[in-house]
């Protein structure tokens, strides 16, 4: 009884991750904080334990695949202490490149294998086998047929520590943070556990520094610790789990069983359940490490109170959006020129683009925007910054959607994005006449392909440019009559509401190729997000709806109170982090004992993983 037990400890079941959703997690950490506090200020010795710790931990959500984080270690380790060493510049520069080709390259295996072999054999019609390589190694190391070759499974969370090595190298290389000298520390920053699998990406220079100091933690920050792990508990059970598995996830899977007005609904909770799952996970991940003494960055700040896409995405997966600004947008150019970087980005999104599709026409519209682009720098020098510029946007968010995946529906997604990015900067410098004139055109031209050529896009369309005029028209009234009061917070939530349903609408593509592998995902995807846009641009039976939202009236109650909690102000939240916070630690002991029973009534039969897991 007692070896099957501590067999069941350390043995990897696939089906059994710890997540902090469960029990067993806070058992696992309830041992590694009390071991931890008994050296937690000899600081070689409580970094070994922890990155030993840690190893342990994505061991038991991984599997084997820890091989690959622990050769990432140390790789990435050699690299940055031989580039800083070297006096050479072209010998630094290439350890950089070398250390950046080894991490793309096992990114790009796992993530875009298949994509590459679709890839040659529509252009030269080659037949490649996908054949998981490290599985094979693996075979040949226990000479027996101990893992399968014939399926590549993404390891969990390697795109996020992938991306924290790569942004530890490019600073060591640009001196902004030395290289850290012992391998355990060192193993720590990568692997420290409550952050692993699903970020945030902690820079080197926010963190290292953090791992030489000894232990401290005030009875305050305590309580706002607790409070984080509760907050993100509440998030990811109550809002994201119980949405997704009682809801959401039902209308997505089966869409045309369901009512124009219940797949919209589908949508925006979908919208409400992301954000409460990755951002829940972010919660309790700072809440962890905050008992343990560290500190990660926030990784959201209420984005859904977003005025506009940019700012959107200021607000959301903050260290990312980070990531790909410093170590991408930058070095393509940004907001000053184009760059090498900028067309070969281009092109081969170009290329991605038509392979995906699969079709000539979508080659020949790429072509031909290429041409006009080009056209438009040639004769128009003055305005070249501002579309440079806007390029490298559009590129960063089509590269950011091709990060979550090889298939159309997240290229559409990230094009969403940038497409609402770039429109807005256009928007914001046109007066209210020429707003009002390009929104009155796309209305009647939505209205328009309507009636000549009926599909339920274009009642999709008028519908959203309908809103757009009507606020438009009502704000050139405004300066029209000549009043000269301004109502800031007016305009303020119209477009908090505008950005929040564009990003609701960009979701759609998101969510349709979500959890699919990526040899059914361009198929199942399209053909999911074609479905629910005909089900909602179709006509509805608005007698249905009162019937529909009193059969879901549990579903609506939560998702409202779920926004209305999301856009309280900053002051509010932060008043009453802070009041829980100062509790006396009895009071404090009786809160907690009750949020989590209330929690876990919510609990689903099957605990769900988080969303951010399978990227």
């Amino acid at each position: 009884m007692v070896l099957e037990f501590f067999k069941n400890i350390f043995s990897f079941d696939s089906n059994s991750p710890l997540l902090f959703t469960q029990f067993y997690f806070w058992a696992f950490f309830a041992i590694v904080f009390s071991v931890f506090s008994l050296f937690k200020n000899k600081i070689i010795l409580r970094n070994a334990f922890i990155f030993f710790v840690s190893l342990f931990f994505y061991y038991k959500t991984s599997g084997w695949a820890t091989l690959i984080l622990i050769s990432a270690t140390f790789l990435n380790y050699w690299i940055g202490l031989s580039l800083y060493k070297k006096e050479s510049d072209k010998a630094r520069l290439g350890y950089l490149l070398l250390g950046l080709c080894i991490n793309l390259g096992i990114l790009s295996y796992f993530k875009y294998a298949y994509f590459f072999s679709d890839m040659i054999f529509n252009l030269i019609g080659l037949q490649i086998p996908v054949v998981n390589i490290f599985s094979e190694i693996g075979n040949v190391i226990a000479g027996k047929q101990a893992f399968s070759i014939d399926t590549i499974i993404l390891p969990v969370g390697i795109s996020f520590y992938t991306f924290q090595c790569i942004s530890y190298i490019m600073d060591v290389f640009r001196k902004k943070v030395e290289p850290v000298e012992n391998i355990l520390n060192f193993g720590f920053y990568v692997t420290f556990f409550p952050q692993l699998v699903a970020g945030p990406i902690i820079r080197a220079s926010d963190f290292i520094p953090q791992i030489y100091k000894n232990y401290s933690l005030s009875r305050r920050q305590f309580g706002i610790a607790v409070f984080w792990i509760l907050n993100g508990l509440a998030k990811k059970i109550i809002l994201s789990d119980y949405l997704a598995v009682n809801f959401a996830d039902r209308v997505f899977d089966n869409p045309l069983l369901y009512t124009g007005f219940e797949n919209l609904l589908a949508l925006f909770v979908y919208s409400l359940q992301v954000y409460a799952d990755f951002s829940g996970y972010t919660d309790i991940a700072i809440g962890v490490a905050m008992i343990m003494g560290f500190y990660l960055p926030r990784n959201f700040n209420s984005p859904y109170k977003a005025t506009n896409p940019g700012e959107f995405w200021k607000r959301w997966h903050i260290s990312l959006s980070k990531w790909l600004q410093d170590y991408l947008y930058i070095p393509l150019g940004g907001n000053r020129t184009a760059s090498i970087g900028t067309y070969a980005c281009i092109a081969t999104i170009a290329l991605v683009g038509t392979i995906l599709s699969g079709s000539i026409w979508v080659a020949i519209i790429l072509i031909a925007i290429a041409i006009i682009v080009t056209f438009y720098c040639y004769k128009s020098p003055e305005k070249r910054k501002s579309l440079t510029s806007n390029m490298n946007r559009m590129n960063t968010m089509l590269l950011g959607g091709l990060w979550h995946g090889a298939s159309w529906n997240f290229m559409i997604w990230g094009g969403l994005n940038g497409i609402g990015m770039i429109v807005y900067r256009f928007w914001k410098d046109w007066d209210h006449p020429m707003r009002l004139l390009t929104i009155t055109l796309l209305t009647v031209a939505s209205w328009k392909l309507g009636e000549y050529f009926p599909a339920p896009i274009w009642n999709i369309a008028l519908v959203w440019s309908g809103m757009i005029w009507t606020g438009t028209f009502l704000r050139f009234m405004y300066n029209f009559i000549g009043w000269k009061r301004e109502i800031p917070w007016l305009e303020r939530v119209w477009a908090i509401w505008l950005t929040f349903v564009f990003i609701t609408w960009t979701r759609l593509f998101f969510r349709a190729g979500s959890n699919l592998s990526p040899a059914e995902a361009n198929d199942v995807a399209w053909n999911t997000a074609k479905n629910m846009v005909n089900q909602i641009g179709s006509p509805w039976n608005f007698e249905q709806i009162p019937a529909i939202a009193t059969h879901y009236s549990n579903i609506i109650v939560l998702f409202v109170l779920g926004m209305i909690i999301h856009w309280l102000p900053d002051k509010t939240k932060r008043s009453y982090r802070i009041a829980f916070a100062k509790l006396p630690l009895p009071l404090m002991a009786i809160v907690v004992t009750c949020v989590v029973f209330v929690v876990y009534q919510f609990i689903t039969a099957d605990l769900q993983k988080f969303i951010y897991f399978q990227f």
